[in-house]
Formats: C-alpha cells, structure tokens, sequence
C-alpha cells in the first residue's frame, strides 16, 4: 500500500463546481483504458486542476472513497510530470474497484502519459 505523506490537495487545484465539470465534459479531450476515463482540456491557469468522478455503479462508498484517494494520491505524488496546465477530470469505471493501488497506479500513469502529448 502507498503511504500519504500527509500534503493534500489544495484547493485551488481541484475542479470542485458542477459548472467546471460540465464545461470540461462538453470542451474536452479524452483518453480511457479499462478503469479509467480522462477528460482534460486546457486551462488559462498556472497550474493542473483536478476532478475526480465515482459514481454508485462502481461500488458502495467505501469503494468509491478508495478510489478518489487512490487518484487524489496519484496526482499529488505525479501533477509535476504534466506538461501544460490542463482541467483533468479522472473517471472510475466499474473495473477500477477491481485490482491494486499498484495497478490503478500504473493505468493512472498510462492515462496522465497520453495527457502529455495532447499540449496544444
């Protein structure tokens, strides 16, 4: 398991309005494996932003709060790596309740690596 250091996320770096959500849906680019959808689109900020969305069909709430703290993990530990400043909004699949932190991890870095090549 992959410990916390303790250093969340910041406020100002989470999607955190219904309204920045449905603008990142109807303006976004897209990547997706089997766990994971990945919105993303350009931000006019200094920084990457992120939203996290788990709905009931992936599992009951303890299973959806493993999940946001899993992705909340990865971006903390990997948002340097993230060439450009992009709205990311990280949808779980049904699959993404299956499996480790390890390897939601590695799907996680997969997605974020093609984010990486779409810098427009």
């Amino acid at each position: 398991m992959i410990q916390a250091s303790g250093k969340g996320i910041k406020k100002p770096d989470k999607l955190l309005r219904r309204a920045q959500f449905v603008r990142l849906s109807r303006q976004a680019h897209s990547v997706a494996d089997r766990r994971f959808v990945v919105a993303f689109r350009q931000n006019q900020l200094d920084r990457p932003r992120l939203g996290i969305t788990v709905t009931k069909k992936t599992g009951n709430a303890v299973v959806r709060n493993r999940i946001k703290r899993l992705v909340r993990e990865y971006f903390r530990l990997n948002r340097h790596k993230i060439r450009g400043d992009f709205d990311i909004n990280v949808i779980a699949k049904k699959a993404a309740s299956d499996g480790s932190s390890k390897e939601a991890f590695a799907s996680l870095e997969k997605l974020f690596r093609k984010i990486g090549g779409h810098s427009h």
